[in-house]
């Protein structure tokens, strides 16, 4: 660790602090348009069904998917800086188009595109933080980055409100925001700088795409990461880009009381989460290897169980009963989220970060796409909620098992101590 200095360690800080806004702008146009979405049907009919807008989200998920280990790998082989600039140059012209969009059609381009963007960002910046950030810090770095996440979310949720303003609507959300984008792309590019080279890195190798794949691929620990991130993943895109549409039908809200009663609580819970979850998984790292992987697993149970209180909640009739299974699902969320790069850094090699969480995001988002998809056929088909969120709590529950026969490879000072 002589290679970071006190200087560094704070500019390491410094670094998540900056790429928390562009995490921030990320997740709040995805929440946006979850929050909008009777406004965005009724200004433009011929979305016409469920299942279409079930598409709408969907569609935007598999172009993410697609692209993300393309981005990661771009990341790993070039410079993470400039694709994170550049990605967030793309999200602010796209996200600004999609507030002129005038069809079906013309939604179902701009969230297309707004994948190929956001493929490149997410890969890029976590590998960036866990270059600046080693053991002892790694975990809560991520989570206090995954807190920008959070609050992309929450600020998203109140975007009904916005839309059902006379005097606002949705389209005025998405052009102020792709304005926002703009304005902060520049500062971003000055400030934020690749990390140091590590002793010995000039030694490694840079692997080519059909390298880094078998390299990958050929890991087991690496794949079994692969689908533990993707099985929980799609509960958690059900919960982002269905629940304020739930709330409201089955409790009989507002659109604008819809949006923040779907995001607000469960998101303030995960911001808790993160905190809590980097500060118990780096304090456990010191004792055992596995810590983050423990920590991840205590999240998974009480995700779980979430997803079951969820689906039962609509029964009581009441709506504090949703919002605390939300809530507990924040818990399980940030205790999850806040561990996955960690884990992946314990089992790849730095060269390997970035691309290896872009195929665990073209996995999980595809997969998430089709929940998406088969969420609102399920809906036209009138399936009960609690049958719905009782498969995905079967899913969470089978994670568990999943996670914990990942075996760590490497320490940040080298391979992990046998015995672990």
């Amino acid at each position: 660790m002589k290679w970071l200095n006190e200087r560094g360690l704070s500019y390491a800080w410094v670094v998540v602090a900056l790429l928390v806004p562009v995490a921030l702008l990320n997740y709040l146009d995805r929440q946006m348009l979850a929050a909008m979405k009777f406004s965005l049907m009724t200004d433009i009919p011929d979305i016409g069904s469920e299942a279409n807008w079930g598409k709408i989200l969907a569609l935007f998920k598999w172009t993410y998917a697609f692209l993300s280990p393309i981005g990661g790998y771009l990341a790993d082989r070039f410079s993470r800086r400039h694709v994170i600039a550049g990605s967030l140059v793309v999200w602010s012209a796209v996200t600004w188009a999609t507030g002129h969009v005038g069809s079906y059609h013309e939604l179902m381009l701009t969230r297309a595109v707004m994948g190929i963007s956001e493929a490149f960002y997410i890969p890029a910046a976590l590998a960036l933080i866990s270059d600046y950030h080693l053991g002892s810090t790694r975990s809560r770095a991520v989570g206090m980055h995954q807190m920008g996440i959070y609050a992309g979310v929450i600020i998203g949720g109140f975007s009904g409100y916005a839309a059902d303003h006379p005097e606002l609507g949705w389209r005025w959300m998405f052009e102020l925001c792709g304005l926002i984008g703009v304005l902060y792309a520049l500062p971003l590019f000055f400030f934020v700088r690749n990390a140091p080279a590590r002793p010995g890195a000039e030694d490694e190798q840079k692997a080519s795409p059909a390298g880094a794949l078998r390299e990958l691929l050929g890991n087991r620990s690496f794949n079994l990461l692969v689908l533990y991130f993707t099985l929980p993943a799609m509960a958690g895109w059900i919960v982002r880009d269905w629940m304020p549409a739930i709330l409201k039908s089955e409790f009989g809200i507002g659109q604008g009381k819809a949006g923040v009663s779907a995001t607000l609580y469960w998101m303030v819970a995960a911001i808790a989460a993160a905190l809590i979850g980097g500060w118990l998984a780096d304090r456990w790292m010191r004792r055992n290897q596995r810590g983050r992987i423990y920590t991840s697993a205590i999240g998974m149970a009480l995700i779980a169980t979430a997803m079951m209180g969820v689906g039962w909640s609509p029964a009581t009739g009441a709506l504090w009963v949703a919002v605390a299974f939300l809530i507990l699902f924040g818990l399980g969320w940030g205790f999850f989220d806040i561990n996955n790069m960690p884990i992946l850094c314990q089992i790849t090699r730095p060269h390997l970060r970035a691309t290896g969480y872009g195929l665990m995001n073209m996995v999980s988002i595809s997969c998430g796409g089709l929940a998406d998809w088969g969420f609102g056929i399920l809906l036209d088909l009138r399936i009960p909620l609690l049958a719905i969120f009782g498969i995905f709590a079967s899913v969470a529950l089978l994670s568990i098992v999943v996670v914990l026969m990942i075996k760590p490879k490497y320490t940040d000072s080298g391979p992990a101590p046998a015995g672990h």
